[in-house]
């Protein structure tokens, strides 16, 4: 999925319970599902962005380099603008975007 084009909000909002829960019929079920969800997200983000960032590591110890590197400050900033990994994955579960099964129902 492409997360910088998400219109997940980047601040917290309210979800209907109803709405929410509506696919599993347990609150506890869905939450755990979107959770998961969550966990992969904020896993494949921070994979990007240290792939990102190493083509800025230059290994030398120099305080001054730090300071002047305007690219790798651009990078770290534009990925803290994005939703955080639970509202991505609240927008997936909310748009039926994430597959689940239960194995104890289905086998």
């Amino acid at each position: 999925m492409d997360y910088k084009n998400s219109n997940a909000p980047v601040s917290t909002t309210t979800v209907n319970r109803n709405e929410f829960d509506e696919a599993t019929g347990n609150i506890y079920e869905a939450i755990s599902i979107v959770a998961k969800r969550a966990t992969q997200i904020n896993s494949e983000i921070k994979k990007e962005l240290l792939e990102k960032l190493d083509e800025f590591a230059t290994y030398t110890d120099s305080l001054e380099e730090v300071f002047e590197n305007k690219e790798q400050i651009e990078v770290s900033r534009f990925y803290e603008r994005l939703p955080k990994p639970h509202a991505l994955a609240v927008e997936e579960w909310l748009e039926d975007k994430i597959y689940h099964r239960n194995t104890e129902k289905n086998p």
